[in-house]
């Protein structure tokens, strides 16, 4: 019977404007379907969803994906996926989902692929998903996976009888042996199931049926005539026959064991016999595919490539077709049926080649869409998760529309700091914390500690790979391999960008020879101030092979799989590095300290954010606009706070000076010095003021700025971290925390402080809302953002956002969208609905006028220190962006609103005369003169999104 083909959705709009919700099992698809009627009214184009994979069971990210061929059930399934995406559809909304092609969580026995392997070594079916050095130097590993997961050395563990040996007949396929930790229980091999179904034979009284004696024989030898996992012939076909064969004798044996009630006790006192003899029991475990050891030897001696340092998420090895496949089959079954219509990809730096797996996305997509693109044009809406560094651009060929927006963020934030200050701002930080670093020697560091503390093992495996490739050579055959190793952590430390792009071929992207070379100088030079005893030629020979200096086609392809997982290295070590080490070590302005962003580089002038913009509209017009993400540190609202800062320099400096004695009284005297040091009681006075709460909250505000404090002073690792955490110095910082706060002269002076900071904090909120809706780009706004986002690190970030309350708003906001109502809202700033009508007018906007958000050409326009000012052009419409910026230093504190005749005699240039609408507020200017008074734009409201035509 055949059955007709369906005709192929028509390819998707691209997204004009997206929306973040975070799911998890508080807030699965069934809620965030409630919240699609409240985002289609405010005009958003596109709902974008947190990773809709299945994950770890009761994960609240979903970035430990378990399994993706499945939609995670915590969520509600395939089915709670096509209900979810059938209403979305109802309302006009399209749909993209965060996508994790680099990693897989493999905790708790929850990822059946994994588990295979553990079960099967090399010899699993799934063995190739997973990027595992199968023969490490240590030869203890030869053929087996370091699984770091005991809480203390394994002979202890196992003298204790923490370990023990059980039969699972609930399990699938009939049963399963297992090794139990605890909670966890371990799949054994076939080699150890022959062994043990054997012991039992010889074990069991000859009084039992001799049908049944024989059948267990039987399932023995099954077992024992497997093939070893080692065997190097073997095919594809023959490890899923393997497979299927181990899977026929589990249920042969758990049949067998409900038929014969004597089989199955005898099992019991087998097993008992063995779990109360650590000997025997230890032979068991030496016989399978996994070493168990220490959860603290992990960093130096593990064997698989992990996401970063995160024991719990094995990376995949997504340049294998057949990975590949696996990993898309559904993602392409989901875009066929229409569920969802574009991808935001995660850690795309880990890939093997980047460029590739674009490639093969965008052809996938192709296929499943059965679109046949015009020359240039993508099927599918890509965005990937890409931290430029200052003065880094991305890939020109890449098939993807751009990044997620984190180049952007740091971008706008930088705008609401003022660079003059910069020299003054950093005296009264070196004072305060005795800080004489600059952030390059913060990072250079934070790379170098990441390599020998956390992620040591994958240096080791390069370092082993180099070592082979030198001996090739007579010219390099002597370097050892401390040198090497040496010389890659160097490198790598004194890389200026989280990777290059060569690829198997040798081509690479514009540049990536110059960043190469400008990290094997910086660690030469690192390398002679420090007197270390590494031969330049090591330096040299190591820049060769980057740079594939060779001749011979065979060691060229060698050298080039280096290069590659090379690659793979330098961006982890950067991102725990800098995000997860310097940003917490250099504190000096913590708005600064973004995903994205260079600590370093102190403000953005309004030039330099437009000529970004520009480049923007010119290259990557539909790449994603971010202002809060489910990774920053801080919200944009707790970011525009502190930014505030760098306007009243002096005024910190005397907040720092008056209560000095207070937080020495308050501290604790360690070995290590003060608890907590300097250096956090810094970081959380600067949170402190971001984050006080607008309006209530501060019963909870203790217990965020202490969970806050806890997890920067472990990311800082200097005097506790998560590997060695240090329960007095946590305990200190806790009860300063807590004491402060509780302080009624400190709080009385935060307050005071915050409410200077306060109305100045906000404006920059709103302009940059503003901008981010109105520049060239895809503005995403992210759950809660639209109205105030003071929130700190996750998980702080992901709590529960009041939609009740929003649609309320939203509701008064389309009954009586005026300038009365602007006004009254700005008055009571303080409940964010003044950012949520920024939010909504400029939505509207981009509604009424795609064409010109999507397509229209950016132009700057001059306006002064104040003023961030841009127009966008398109078929004789316009829109004009107003920003005020450095309100504080503007105002000099005389008003809290930058209004009227705040503003002098600046004027505006429009692009042209005509009458323009300022959506924000509904105000209609009749502009004759292409000169406008600033004082008259913001006559009545801080602020205006200008539409012509």
């Amino acid at each position: 019977m055949s059955v007709p083909e369906l005709p192929a959705p028509a390819p998707a709009p691209l997204p004009d404007s997206t929306y973040r919700l975070q799911l998890h099992a508080g807030f699965p698809f069934a809620s965030a379907r409630r919240t699609l009627p409240y985002l289609a009214r405010l005009g958003v184009s596109t709902v974008y969803l947190s990773p809709i994979w299945a994950s770890t069971p009761g994960s609240t990210h979903g970035y430990d994906v378990t399994d993706h061929a499945r939609i995670n059930p915590d969520l509600g399934g395939l089915e709670g996926l096509r209900r979810f995406s059938a209403r979305a559809r109802e309302l006009g909304l399209s749909v993209i989902v965060d996508f994790v092609p680099n990693h897989m969580g493999i905790q708790g026995g929850h990822n059946p692929y994994w588990e295979d392997v553990l079960c099967h070594g090399q010899a699993s079916r799934y063995a190739h998903f997973f990027d595992i050095s199968w023969q490490p130097l240590k030869r203890a590993l030869a053929g087996k996976v370091l699984l770091p997961t005991l809480g203390d050395q394994y002979g202890r563990v196992l003298e204790r009888g923490e370990l023990s040996l059980g039969w699972d007949a609930g399990a699938r396929e009939g049963g399963r042996f297992f090794l139990g930790y605890w909670e966890r229980r371990f799949p054994l091999s076939p080699r150890s199931v022959a062994a043990l179904l054997a012991e039992l034979g010889e074990s069991l009284p000859r009084a039992l049926a001799g049908e049944a004696l024989a059948e267990l024989a039987s399932i023995t030898r099954s077992v024992a005539n497997l093939p070893r996992s080692q065997d190097p012939d073997l095919t594809d076909t023959d490890r899923l026959s393997r497979a299927q064969e181990m899977a026929v004798a589990s249920r042969r044996f758990g049949a067998l064991l409900r038929a014969h009630p004597g089989i199955l006790a005898g099992l019991g006192a087998l097993l008992g016999e063995i779990n109360a003899d650590p000997a025997r029991l230890d032979a068991y475990v030496s016989e399978q595919n996994y070493r168990l050891a220490w959860w603290k030897v992990a960093a130096e001696e593990i064997n698989y490539r992990r996401f970063f340092d995160i024991n719990d998420l094995a990376a995949l090895r997504m340049e294998d077709p057949r990975v590949f496949a696996w990993a898309h089959t559904l993602l392409f079954e989901l875009l066929r049926e229409g569920l969802i219509h574009g991808v935001r990809l995660d850690h795309t730096d880990g890939l093997y080649d980047p460029a590739g797996y674009f490639r093969a996305l965008q052809a996938g997509a192709a296929h499943a869409l059965g679109a046949a693109p015009e020359e240039g044009e993508l099927p599918l809406y890509v965005v990937a998760e890409k931290i430029l560094e200052p003065g880094e651009t991305l890939p020109p060929d890449w098939a993807i529309h751009g990044t997620t927006g984190y180049d952007f963020l740091a971008e706008l934030g930088g705008v609401f700091v003022d660079a003059a200050h910069e020299d003054e701002l950093s005296g009264i930080y070196r004072r305060f914390t005795g800080d004489r670093d600059n952030y390059l020697a913060h990072l250079y560091r934070g790379k170098q500690l990441i390599q020998r503390v956390s992620l040591p093992g994958e240096v080791n495996v390069l370092a082993e790979h180099l070592e082979r490739l030198a001996e090739a050579d007579l010219r390099s055959r002597d370097f050892t391999l401390s040198a090497i190793r040496s010389a890659i952590r160097e490198v790598i430390a004194c890389f200026p960008v989280y990777r290059t792009y060569v690829r198997l071929g040798g081509s690479r992207e514009p540049g990536d020879h110059a960043k190469i070379r400008q990290a094997v100088r910086g660690a030469k030079r690192h390398n002679r101030e420090a007197g270390q005893p590494v031969d330049a030629g090591v330096f040299d020979f190591l820049e060769s092979v980057l740079l594939l200096n060779v001749g011979e086609e065979a060691t060229q392809a060698a050298w080039a799989d280096f290069v590659l997982k090379f690659q793979q290295l330098t961006g982890p070590v950067t991102a725990k590095g800098a995000e997860d080490t310097a940003f917490y070590r250099y504190v000096r302005l913590l708005s600064l300290n973004e995903v994205g962003g260079d600590p370093a580089r102190f403000g953005t002038s309004p030039r330099a954010f437009h000529a970004a913009a520009a480049r923007r509209a010119e290259d990557w017009p539909r790449a994603m606009l971010a202002g809060s993400t489910h990774d920053t540190k801080r919200g944009e609202d707790t970011r525009a706070r502190i930014s505030v800062l760098s306007e009243l320099p002096q005024v910190w400096s005397e907040f720092l000076r008056t209560h000095t004695p207070l937080f020495a009284s308050l501290s604790e005297e360690h070995d290590l010095g003060p608890a907590p040091s300097a250096l956090d009681t810094y970081a959380l006075l600067q949170n402190a003021l971001g984050a006080y709460p607008l309006r209530g909250g501060l019963k909870e505000f203790p217990d965020r700025l202490a969970a806050y404090l806890l997890k920067a002073s472990r990311e800082a690792k200097l005097r506790t971290s998560w590997a060695a955490p240090d329960e007095a110095y946590e305990a200190a910082l806790d009860a300063f925390t807590r004491q402060l706060l509780a302080d009624a002269g400190f709080l009385a002076s935060l307050r005071g402080l915050h409410a200077r900071i306060s109305p100045y904090g906000a404006q920059s909120g709103l302009s940059a809302a503003l901008v981010r809706l109105t520049a060239p780009g895809v503005p995403d706004t992210y759950q809660g953002a639209e109205g105030w986002n003071q929130s700190l690190v996750d998980p702080d970030n992901r709590r529960p956002v009041d939609y009740a309350w929003r649609g309320r708003m939203l509701t008064r906001l389309e009954q009586d969208h005026s300038l009365a109502l602007a006004r009254r809202w700005l008055g009571g700033y303080e409940d964010g609905a003044v950012k949520l009508l920024v939010t909504w007018a400029a939505l509207q906007a981009r509604r009424a006028s795609p064409d010109l958000f999507t397509q229209g050409s950016y132009r700057p326009i001059e306006a002064g220190k104040y003023l961030l000012a841009f127009a966008r052009e398109h078929g004789g419409q316009v829109a004009v962006t107003v920003a005020p910026r450095l309100t504080l230093s503007l105002t000099r504190e005389k008003t809290p609103w930058a209004l009227a005749e705040a503003w002098g005699n600046r004027t505006l240039t429009l692009p042209g005369t005509g009458t323009y609408t300022n959506v924000l507020t509904g105000e209609k200017l009749r502009v004759r003169t292409a000169k406008l008074p600033v004082a008259k734009v913001l006559e009545d409201f801080p602020l205006a999104l200008l539409v012509r035509g």
